[in-house]
C-alpha cells in the first residue's frame, strides 16, 4: 500500500469520529416540548408573594359607612361638631368621617335640621343651647336664673364647662345641687348682698331660742307669725279620742329559723351555726 492510500483512509477515519462526537453532543443536551401556536403563556412564578393595596381596608371602611342608616352618619359629624368646636365644610366632613353629605339628602337635610347643629350655607358647626365662651360668661348667666339653671342646658356650651362649675362652687360664686325627683343637677347663683358678717354675740342668741317640742306648739306660734301650718295636730288627737282610733302598732318581722336546710352564706364562721336544730 502506498502512502496516498494510508493517507486517504486515515482522513476518512478522522470524518467517521468526528461525525460520531457531533452525533453525541447533541443527543446530550435537554429536549423542550414544543408548545401549541395558540396556547397560553404561563408566567414565571414570583419570587416574593403578592401585596394587596392597604387601601382596601379603607374603602370598605368608607363603603360601610355610607351605607349606615343616617343617624349613624349624623352621630359621627355631630361628634366631630362637638369635639372639635370648629366650622367644616361638606368636603373637610368627608375627609374627617367619611360621611359623604352632598352625596347623601337626607343626611343633609338632618344635619340642616338638627338643633344641635349650625348651618350658615356652606360650613357646619356645634350649636348649644347657651352660646358661652368661658367662666365670666357662665357666672353671669347662671345669675340671671335665681330659680336654679339646669346644669344638663349649659354643659355642651364648651368643653371645659364643668370643670368651671366646679371652680365656681369652690370659690362661693354659685350652689350647685342635685334635684333627687329628676335626678340632675341645678346650679344656683350665690348672691353677692346675701354675704354678710354675723357677730358671734347674735350667732349665741339664735342658739338659745328654745323651740317647742310638741307639734301643736309648734302650730301655734307658726299662726302668730301668720304662717298656717300644713298641718292640724289637735284636730287630729281630738278625733282618735272620740273614734277610740288606736295607732296601728308595728308589724314585728318574723325571725327566719335556722336550720340544717338553711343555706349558709357565712360558712367561714362557724360558731354563728353551732345551735341549729335538727
Amino acid at each position: 500500500m502506498d502512502l496516498k492510500d494510508s493517507l486517504s483512509r486515515f482522513k476518512q477515519q478522522q470524518e467517521r469520529c468526528q461525525s460520531s462526537l457531533t452525533s453525541l453532543a447533541l443527543n446530550s443536551k435537554p429536549k423542550h416540548r414544543a408548545q401549541p401556536i395558540n396556547a397560553p403563556s404561563v408566567p414565571a412564578r414570583p419570587s416574593q408573594p403578592i401585596k394587596f393595596s392597604n387601601d382596601t381596608e379603607r374603602l370598605q371602611h368608607i363603603n360601610s359607612i355610607r351605607k349606615s342608616p343616617v343617624g349613624a352618619q349624623m352621630k359621627l359629624v355631630i361628634e366631630l361638631l362637638y369635639k372639635t368646636r370648629q366650622a367644616f365644610t361638606a368636603e373637610q366632613i368627608n375627609e374627617a368621617t367619611y360621611v359623604d353629605i352632598h352625596g347623601n339628602k337626607a343626611v343633609f337635610d338632618s344635619l340642616r335640621n338638627n338643633p344641635k347643629v349650625h348651618y350658615d350655607g356652606r360650613r357646619f358647626s356645634y350649636k348649644s343651647k347657651h352660646d358661652l365662651k368661658g367662666k365670666d360668661q357662665l357666672l353671669v348667666l347662671i345669675r340671671k336664673f335665681a330659680e336654679g339653671l339646669p346644669v344638663v342646658e349649659v354643659k355642651d356650651a364648651y368643653p371645659t364647662v364643668l370643670e368651671d362649675l366646679q371652680a365656681l362652687k369652690a370659690a362661693g360664686e354659685v350652689w350647685l345641687l342635685s334635684n333627687m325627683d329628676s335626678q340632675e343637677d341645678i346650679v344656683y347663683p350665690n348672691d353677692p348682698k346675701a354675704k354678710i358678717k354675723v357677730d358671734d354675740d347674735l350667732k349665741l342668741l339664735f342658739r338659745e331660742i328654745g323651740l317647742p317640742r310638741d307639734m301643736v306648739d309648734v302650730e301655734k306660734e307658726l299662726q302668730k307669725s301668720g304662717i298656717k301650718p300644713m298641718t292640724n295636730t289637735a284636730k287630729r288627737r281630738a278625733a282618735a279620742q272620740i273614734d277610740g282610733v288606736k295607732p296601728k302598732p308595728k308589724a314585728k318581722k318574723k325571725q327566719r329559723e335556722i336550720t340544717k336546710r338553711t343555706k349558709l352564706t357565712n360558712a367561714h364562721l362557724p360558731e354563728l351555726f353551732e345551735n341549729l336544730n335538727n
